[in-house]
């Protein structure tokens, strides 16, 4: 018996997408095609033939496309197929992570699964027999502008799944015809409306923001810890986790954030040598990290929705008799909430270094060495890594500047309002890899702190979270590249579960 298969993720379309299933879909998942989908499906395709046959105008079956939705498509199903792809095989510049993309056909999947969008049942097939391989599409990343669905690199991946362009197996990529015979997958057959189903939603965007709403959720938690070990490193006074004082903020929150804490932070024994009130650093981080935790929550609901809804134009409703036109694709919601991500993302960014900026500096770490160094002078600790931390702060600020509001027209004006949701998804995705640099940064200073004259933790948890430091990156002394050592700190925080801690 294969164990990795019995492992497997399992994926049912009849059910609304969570965020773990998107996390999984980054390796084979057994994705199942149940049969209230496939009737559901089956009923909407007939439906839409009756239709065309009694010669109802339904966009991309017996129109052109976009500006040119005033002229008669090509009558033959499969031509018109070709046309949707060939005209939007357009997307350029770097590929996007292959893990990304194979989430992306998930949830394009429960998006046509739910039977509003008029494919033919073979699709849902194809595209959970892909996800059950390591097959992932290649896919530019410019292209779309998140208003008509993410079309161009959607494109890309409907075209892979017929053979065409190129697709990575086991991190290796080749031409797609190739990819699908390695993978023991055919050509995916596709009508017109099949085409632009595949295309015409949001996935891409939607996808991005899970993804990125995980990886900073991951982040958040790391902090909230690492908070606490550096509160109790120090030998702070803890009252400013108080649950009275948090209580009247009002703010749920920090409400959730200091009771994190004051858990965190059982057993923590004053130094009282610090002064009465701690920079903001330290005594606004359940205020901080409170805000954070509740925009994350409002992201989550936008996530939510997205995942459960139908991204498609037009829509199906057979038993009504309708055939609707609308805007389903417009990915608003989701760039709101991506740069909102991408603004907690650069707060969580900055509280992470000037927690870092804290504790190099003697003036404020309580008679520790400058930069941590084991020898101030003839070694330079953490200056290095304090340096690039400035960096890596400048980088989320510059991409914060919101995504959601920077409409250009295009199209020949018939898309003359767009969000950018693509954009600002993917960049808060970015996003993501920087946050966990600068996590992996303080991470690493505070087991460097221990090492040159910080205090033994006095609080259980702070005590095993420091070990598993200490386990896995040696002291700075003597100096030596960091480069990996941020990376191996960031990845012993982003990957304790906070319920493991004392």
């Amino acid at each position: 018996m294969d164990t990795r298969a019995a492992l497997r993720t399992r994926v049912d379309l009849a059910s609304p997408l969570r965020t773990h299933h998107l996390v999984a879909a980054a390796g084979p998942i057994d994705v199942v095609v149940p049969l209230e989908a496939r009737e559901r499906t089956g009923a909407a395709r007939a439906f839409l033939d009756t239709a065309v046959a009694d010669d109802r105008a339904v966009y991309g079956r017996t129109t052109g496309f976009g500006a040119l939705v005033g002229f008669r498509g090509r009558p033959d199903g499969r031509d018109q197929a070709d046309n949707t792809l060939a005209h939007l095989g357009a997307g350029q510049g770097p590929t996007l992570p292959a893990g990304l993309v194979r989430a992306t056909v998930l949830v394009r999947a429960r998006s046509l699964a739910q039977g509003a969008s008029g494919v033919g049942p073979h699709v849902l097939d194809a595209l959970a027999a892909m996800l059950a391989t390591t097959f992932a599409p290649v896919v530019p990343r410019w292209g779309s502008v998140g208003a008509s669905g993410d079309l161009v690199p959607l494109a890309a991946v409907a075209a892979a799944l017929r053979g065409d362009g190129e697709a990575d197996v086991e991190g290796r990529r080749m031409p797609a015809a190739d990819a699908l015979d390695a993978c023991g997958l055919i050509p995916l057959r596709l009508d017109g409306r099949d085409a632009l189903a595949l295309v015409n939603g949001t996935s891409l965007t939607t996808a991005a923001l899970a993804l990125a709403l995980d990886g900073v959720r991951r982040a958040h938690g790391a902090l909230v810890r690492l908070a606490c070990l550096l509160t109790d490193l120090l030998g702070c006074d803890a009252q400013f986790t108080d649950v009275d004082l948090l209580d009247r903020y009002a703010h749920p929150g920090a409400a959730v954030v200091g009771a994190r804490m004051r858990g965190l932070l059982t057993g923590l024994v004053p130094s009282g040598t610090r002064a009465l009130q701690e920079p903001y650093s330290i005594r606004c981080t359940p205020q901080l990290l409170g805000a954070a935790h509740d925009a994350l929550r409002y992201v989550e609901d936008v996530v939510t929705a997205d995942l459960a809804g139908v991204s498609d134009n037009p829509l199906l409703f057979p038993d009504d008799d309708k055939i609707v036109h609308g805007g389903n694709f417009f990915g608003q919601p989701a760039a709101f909430a991506a740069d909102l991500l991408a603004l907690v993302t650069a707060q969580l960014g900055n509280l992470a270094e000037r927690q870092l900026d804290l504790l190099v500096d003697p003036v404020r770490n309580g008679g520790l060495p400058p930069m941590l160094a084991a020898g101030p002078g003839l070694q330079h600790g953490l200056q290095g890594v304090q340096l690039a931390s400035t960096a890596l702060v400048a980088e989320l600020r510059r991409d914060a500047t919101p995504a959601s509001m920077q409409s250009l027209s295009t199209n020949l004006r018939t898309q003359d309002v767009v969000p950018f949701g693509t954009q600002a998804a993917l960049r808060s995705l970015d996003g993501v890899e920087v946050l966990d640099l600068l996590v992996g940064s303080l991470a690493l200073g505070l087991r460097q702190a221990a090492h040159v004259g910080g205090r033994s933790p006095s609080a259980p948890a702070s005590t095993a979270l420091l070990s598993s430091l200490a386990s896995a990156v040696r002291p700075v002394d003597p100096d030596r590249p960091l480069q990996q050592d941020v990376r191996t700190a960031a990845h012993v925080v982003l990957t304790t579960d906070p319920e493991d801690q004392p």
